[in-house]
């Protein structure tokens, strides 16, 4: 098993778009929280540069991150924010010991 992070941001285009980021994120964060195999789901709004937020995802593995994407595909904040910008790098993080170095790939 190895630990799969993603770590990123999503870009809204106008204050409006990330107001209603801001909206759903509550209960979108929620539900991820409560899915098996999440051990860790932040996003944090810039104060600096309110239309950037910044996403720390962390699974316990590939199969807990691929369920997160298959529950959240058909859910409000999907289609709300299908269009919005992300720049995200997902780590897989080999089990302890391995002597491998992460895997990193870009979204």
């Amino acid at each position: 098993m190895s630990k799969l992070t993603l770590t990123g941001f999503l870009i809204c285009r106008c204050l409006e778009e990330a107001d209603r980021v801001s909206e759903l994120l509550a209960d979108h964060i929620r539900l991820t929280r409560a899915e098996p195999g999440c051990l860790s789901f932040e996003v944090f709004r810039s104060h600096s540069d309110p239309v950037r937020f910044a996403v720390r995802e962390i699974f316990r593995d590939r199969a807990a991150f691929e369920a997160h994407q298959n529950r959240a595909k058909d859910t409000i904040w999907a289609r709300a924010t299908q269009a919005i910008p992300r720049e995200y790098q997902i780590t897989e993080e080999s089990a302890a010991g391995s002597g491998q170095p992460p895997r990193i790939a870009r979204t």
